[in-house]
């Protein structure tokens, strides 16, 4: 699944090409993703103007003029193209070559801009990608949304209001940091390597980062800073880009090539002066790649 850095560089990709357009036409080519389609849901989003695209945990949000939500995960192979001109297959300057077999093109936007038309394609060749629609207003409500946690890059997120919530809690603390109820739309590659920036490991009991008066250790102060940072660094090189997520303008992220930890099992640790290595085990039936010497 696309992990929330890989989320956000798609929405910045769209964002220029969607914001302030009418969509003239919702072409779905199937009844379903994952799920089906929302009832009437052609009909209801054709004709409205986009107000702005957002992003909350992993979903892609588009907010019309009429006060709905578009609601969009990208799954497991999910990805959007943008193709100028009113033409298809007309290639612009976001053109994402993975879609070239338009079988998987099943969902199309056809948009109307102050540039001129423009349409933005929706491939997803495993099709574990959905789509919906909600009233904004009642957006915080849905299920989608309900039970989530703070943002990782959003002020709420902090050492004192994790401590409240690992306090005397014996899971591992990777699970904690995983679990969307604590954190919105941390994912296993960037626990990973959060934990290993702050050198913690990912078996310890999550409770044993507070003290007995439910005060943050300085340790969770600087777990926190190490999620921040490696969130702000996979976005800024423009996700991780693995298996089929790359960015909407084609282009690979480069974060991938400076993992210091995940999917380097057997290799030295990264952290000066360590000596260790990278080990990989299974938590949860989930890789968890971590190094024993320096994580703690």
């Amino acid at each position: 699944m696309p992990e929330l850095p890989e989320v956000e560089t798609v929405k910045r990709g769209l964002t220029p090409a969607m914001e302030g357009t009418r969509i003239t036409k919702l072409e779905l080519r199937r009844g379903d993703l994952r799920f089906p389609f929302p009832d009437a849901f052609a009909d209801r989003v054709s004709g409205r103007t986009i107000v702005s695209l957002g992003r909350r945990a992993k979903y892609l949000l588009v907010d019309l003029d009429d006060g709905n939500t578009l609601i969009s995960h990208l799954g497991m192979s999910g990805s959007f193209r943008i193709e100028e001109g009113a033409a298809s297959g007309m290639p612009g300057e976001f053109h994402h070559a993975r879609s070239k077999d338009e079988k998987h093109d099943h969902v199309v936007f056809h948009l109307e801009g102050a540039s001129g038309p423009r349409r933005v394609v929706y491939n997803d060749p495993r099709r574990f990608g959905f789509m919906d629609m909600v009233g904004r207003a009642d957006l915080a409500a849905h299920p989608f949304f309900r039970d989530l946690g703070p943002e990782p890059t959003g002020n709420e997120l902090g050492a004192a209001y994790l401590a409240e919530r690992f306090q005397d809690k014996a899971q591992p603390l990777k699970s904690a940091l995983l679990d969307q109820k604590n954190i919105a739309g941390l994912g296993n590659i960037y626990v990973c390597e959060a934990l290993w920036r702050a050198h913690l490991s990912p078996i310890r009991a999550a409770g044993t980062l507070v003290t007995a008066g439910g005060r943050p250790k300085a340790q969770l102060d600087l777990l926190v800073a190490s999620i921040r940072d490696v969130i702000a660094d996979a976005i800024a090189a423009g996700g991780s880009s693995l298996r089929d997520h790359i960015q909407t303008d084609g282009s690979l992220g480069y974060f991938q090539h400076s993992f210091s930890v995940y999917d380097r099992e057997s290799r030295a640790c990264r952290t000066p002066g360590c000596g260790g290595t990278v080990a990989r085990i299974v938590q949860a039936g989930r890789s968890t790649f971590y190094c024993a010497t320096c994580q703690k």
